[in-house]
């Protein structure tokens, strides 16, 4: 009997002493950690976090191997991960790209454009934020880096924004989708009037904000539609100015 006990003695002496020299294995004779465990684990329950605030996330690392192990993660890292980096444009996600233009405004005519659109000669250094390679100098167009729904909204002032005169063929601001070639307005809003009786105004300023789907390799072109005979010298002292970013999947 005193033999017995004696030899489960010896035993609970020898686990600890092995698991803090070797680590302790489950489902594996040669453990690579301080535990290891080969198979699926399962936790019953876990407190809740009301914060991010002094915790760390909990991340498996998925080795060539097969060697998942486990690290700690600071919930920075995925806000970091999500504004990903391109180019120069260093903690600005892929999507994100504003330009405005102050002076020099001039129409662009497409044979593609929907009838009565032409856009405006945005260019590359009239951007406020966004990576350059995301918009073309060449078409004055942003091209949709990833599918899924995006954030657009577009402005424009004719001018001083007021006109003394009813505008014909009713200009207003315009967005237009160009996908396989085929391009579509996809929003629009007309110069808003008002006749006064003795005056007649027009509101020449006017803008478009909303989320539209578009799809990776779409262009985007900002502009206005009716403005065929809008005078060329009220356009280059008009202003103008656009921003867009993807919000979802």
């Amino acid at each position: 009997m005193k033999t017995k006990i004696c030899s489960a003695l010896l035993a609970l002496m020898v686990i600890p002493a092995y698991a803090q020299s070797a680590g302790v294995g489950i489902n594996t004779t040669t453990p690579q950690a301080t535990l290891d465990v080969n198979g699926t684990a399962k936790i019953r329950s876990t407190p809740v976090a009301t914060s991010m605030t002094g915790y760390q996330i909990l991340a498996i690392n998925q080795n060539t191997g097969g060697d998942f192990q486990v690290s700690q993660m600071s919930p920075q890292m995925i806000t970091d991960a999500v504004a990903t980096q391109i180019g120069t444009t260093s903690g600005v996600a892929s999507s994100v790209y504003s330009a405005r233009k102050a002076a020099g405004v001039t129409l662009v005519s497409a044979t593609i454009f929907p009838t009565g659109f032409r856009s405006v000669n945005f260019v590359n250094a009239e951007r406020t934020v966004g990576s350059t390679a995301v918009f073309s100098d060449t078409d004055n167009t942003y091209t949709v880096p990833s599918t899924g729904v995006y954030a657009i909204g577009f402005q424009f002032r004719y001018g001083t924004g007021i006109q003394g005169a009813l505008l014909t063929n009713a200009p207003g601001v315009g967005i237009v989708r160009t996908r396989n070639a085929v391009s579509t307005l996809i929003d629009s809003r007309a110069f808003s009037g008002a006749n006064l009786g003795i005056l007649s105004l027009t509101i020449s300023e006017s803008s478009v904000n909303s989320l539209y789907p578009l799809q990776a390799g779409d262009k985007i072109s900002f502009g206005l539609t009716g403005s065929s005979l809008l005078d060329a010298n009220i356009l280059g002292t008009s202003t103008t100015s656009f921003y867009i970013y993807k919000v979802s999947n």
